[in-house]
């Protein structure tokens, strides 16, 4: 591997200070002269038509300055694509889950505009509401939209190979239902955004949005105004984690607001509106069948799933595109078969999360695979290794595999290991009595795209301007949603140019200023938007050098730009000061400024939505991770103790940024595992807060987590990277199920596994083991 002089450095964020200090300006921070305060009015009703809306008292009550509602849209809606356009601005018509947005009020102060949005009267109409998404696809069903038969959001029915011929030549086939629950975003900084109209048509916003240029097309389209009249800013971000990557119906009512009372407007939601009425993850429901050989290799693929999508569309055909295209990754799998269904319900909208659709998949599949190992009596690591993808793989449906570590993986994990003491649960380890305390290790396995690649706009673009101090600012759409990715990238531009961290500013992403730019989702940023950096400082860096070989007499290809230094190949002695040359560069002749510019996007065919079929991006990531836990088999608590990652990150930029991945995304998946539920009553969200909902905090992390770097230098990422994130939280929940099978014999099929599922799961197994009588006993099932 090439040493470099920043890149593969443990090199500390450059936001950090200001963070750490209190003096980072968040949406909500932000105060612009005149600025009047938004207040949202959501539906009391699951599903009900609006017969009318009485907005007089609120008006008439002193401090309020505009109000809007739903009509003040027109015929606007929007969504991922034109067909999937089901989601308005306000409520018109009708409200399809409690907490809708139904009015919206500025007023002089947040208080009064609070008081007016009480005082709004709005006479409904209930009608019958399904919460269930099984229950929504049955006939009869409420419509939650009446031009949507069947509540059919996104169907996604896939068939690559002969899966009925090859389940039965299988020498076993197994079929298991499993569930994955909804669950938060938990970003700390709710949703927040300060609008500014500028007659005639001229709008101005901060906005906390991982992928601005969403909104910029948006509100375009939603206001009739030119993208160039359209300016989104955007300040630091207090977490995303995909729920702030599209445009929600705070974003359109500040900016209507703002035109019609003329002055700015801040809307910014509590974490209670967040916690009962924003987005979430997908609950899932996967009914998965899978055929074997005996000696483990897998044959086929057979699967179900059934997706409450809530009330709208959202961004519903990636994520079950993405639930199909990770069946078949990270194991070679020959035959695939997926039947998926997206349905709308009376619940809030779900939308992409950290794995977008990758995490319940691979929770079912992962699991079974241990399952059928155990069936089978097979150890769980060599059904892995045997099943592992590798270098020039293509999966039934064309995803190509470029660059693939997962056995390195699989063998780095093991090292943290003692496999035959810790892990290796039969014959005659499997499930003894170990007291209360019961102990075990699981592990699974992981795949994950680096830079997904999407229809319509996907290319990433850099301008770098050299300053004539030597100094340089990195201007790029390329959203830092709290990842470290502004790091990352200033690191690629002083690599190229020779000089240091702190000699790359990279001003925050503005529409007017900063190259269009596909937004921080589908771990895109380093590897997409950093092979632009790359290739716009390469750029600067021609230009830097073809005077540089002027002055020293020397050609262009024998110049070198490192640590701030200008010299020849193998003449150090003939050298000169970076910042020397830039200042010669502006003031020699006529002069010039020093701008590099850099574009890039995947050139692979996307994946086809309604076939299958195609590349879902250039590069994957691999990783197989360990987890131990403690279950207390009194009351039913599980504690992971440790958690080891070996992560296929192609080149670790930042090693630092890499650990700090690893670990929140452990934190994300724990919680997801074993913590985490929104918890509903009649479609009414009844724990819209931290404690009641069940975030995990420090306490409940892992005490001991290792994380491993395994680079295999992919051809596709910048300087060889791949994504480091969100391929970890895919499998933090597989290596947990597995690991609290390895200490009580149960199979937890339910997510979240709450200690009451735990408990009821070891009297299920204790009721078999008791009537069963000889033969090796077989682990219950919850």
């Amino acid at each position: 591997m090439t040493e470099y002089s920043v890149l593969g450095k443990r090199l500390p964020r450059v936001d950090g200070p200001v963070k750490v200090t209190g003096k980072a300006n968040f949406a909500d921070d932000l105060s612009l002269p005149g600025m009047l305060h938004g207040k949202i009015l959501r539906s009391p009703h699951a599903h009900a038509r609006i017969l009318n809306i009485d907005a007089s008292h609120a008006e008439k009550l002193p401090g309020v300055r505009g109000i809007v509602i739903g009509t003040d849209f027109g015929k606007f809606r929007y969504g991922l694509r034109p067909d999937t356009r089901d989601e308005v601005p306000l409520a018109r018509e009708k409200v399809r889950y409690i907490g809708e947005e139904v009015a919206a009020i500025a007023a002089i102060d947040p208080d009064i505009a609070q008081e007016a949005v009480d005082l709004i009267k709005v006479e409904y109409e209930p009608l019958p509401a399904v919460f269930d998404p099984e229950e929504a696809l049955r006939e009869g069903a409420p419509l939650v939209h009446e031009d949507k038969p069947g509540n059919v959001s996104v169907h996604t029915k896939v068939h690559f190979g002969d899966v009925e011929q090859a389940l039965s030549e299988s020498d076993y086939v197994r079929e298991d239902r499993f569930y994955s629950q909804s669950v938060l975003h938990g970003f700390i900084e709710p949703n927040s955004i300060v609008a500014s109209w500028e007659p005639p048509n001229h709008i101005t916003v901060w906005a906390s949005k991982q992928s601005p240029y969403f909104l910029y097309r948006n509100l375009s389209n939603c206001f009739n105004v030119p993208l160039s009249n359209v300016r989104v800013i955007q300040p630091y971000i207090g977490g995303g984690y995909g729920g702030k990557n599209g445009s929600y119906p705070l974003d359109f009512a500040a900016v209507m607001l703002s035109k019609k009372t003329g002055r700015p407007v801040k809307i910014t939601l509590t974490q209670e509106e967040v916690l009962s009425a924003h987005r979430r993850r997908h609950p899932m429901v996967v009914w998965l069948k899978t055929g074997v050989k005996k000696d483990g290799t897998l044959v086929a693929h057979d699967c179900r799933v059934v997706a409450d999508g809530g009330a709208a569309t959202g961004v519903g055909p990636s994520t079950m595109a993405n639930a199909f295209s990770f069946l078949n990754l990270p194991y070679v799998v020959p035959n695939v078969r997926f039947d998926g269904y997206r349905v709308y319900t009376n619940r809030p909208v779900s939308v992409a999360q950290r794995g977008n659709g990758i995490q319940q998949i691979r929770y079912a599949a992962d699991v079974q695979l241990d399952m059928i190992a155990e069936d089978l009596g097979i150890d769980p690591v060599e059904i892995r290794r045997k099943n592992s993808a590798y270098i020039g793989y293509k999966t039934p449906n064309g995803m190509v595999v470029k660059s693939c570590g997962l056995k390195e993986s699989i063998d780095e994990a093991l090292n943290a290991v003692d496999w035959e003491k810790e892990f290796r649960p039969w014959p005659e380890k499997a499930h003894q009595p170990r007291g209360r305390i019961a102990r075990g290790v699981g592990i699974a396995c992981n795949s994950f795209c680096s830079g997904v690649r999407l229809a319509g706009h996907n290319c990433c673009t850099a301008v770098i301007k050299v300053h004539e101090d030597g100094t340089v600012s990195l201007m790029t759409g390329s959203t830092d949603s709290g990842q470290g990715s502004e790091t990352v990238l200033a690191m690629i531009t002083a690599e190229v140019l020779g000089i240091r961290l702190e000699d790359v500013y990279v001003p925050q992403t503005d529409s007017t200023l900063t190259p269009l730019d596909p937004g921080s989702y589908g771990s895109r940023v380093s590897s997409t938007a950093g092979n632009a950096v790359k290739i716009a400082a390469l750029d600067a860096r021609e230009q830097l050098v073809k005077v540089a070989a002027g002055l020293m007499e020397s050609r262009p290809e024998d110049i070198e730009l490192r640590d701030r230094l200008v010299y020849v190949k193998g003449a150090p002695d003939r050298s000169m000061r970076f910042r020397d040359l830039t200042r010669l560069v502006v003031s020699l002749g006529a002069g010039t400024t020093v701008i590099g510019t850099g574009s890039w996007g995947q050139s692979i065919d996307p994946i086809n939505f309604d076939t299958g079929e195609g590349d879902v991006g250039g590069a994957y990531s691999f990783g197989t991770q360990a987890a131990w836990v403690e279950v207390d088999t009194e009351t039913g608590k599980v504690k992971v103790t440790k958690m080891v990652v070996a992560h296929d990150c192609g080149f670790a930029l930042n090693p630092l940024a890499v650990e700090g991945q690893h670990e929140g995304s452990i934190a994300g998946g724990v919680g997801h595992t074993i913590y985490e539920q929104c918890v509903e009553e009649d479609g009414q969200t009844v724990n819209p807060n931290f404690t009641g909902y069940g975030m995990p905090t420090s306490g409940d992390m892992p005490p001991e987590m290792i994380s491993i770097s395994v680079e295999t230098g992919d051809p596709v990422g910048a300087f060889g990277a791949k994504e480091s994130g969100e391929g970890t939280q895919v499998s933090t929940i597989p290596a947990v199920v597995n690991a609290i099978h390895n200490a009580t014999g149960v199979w937890m099929t339910e997510l979240p596994i709450t200690p009451e599922r735990i408990l009821r799961a070891l009297d299920q197994k204790r009721a078999r083991d008791t009537a069963t009588s000889g033969g090796r006993e077989s682990g219950g099932q919850e």
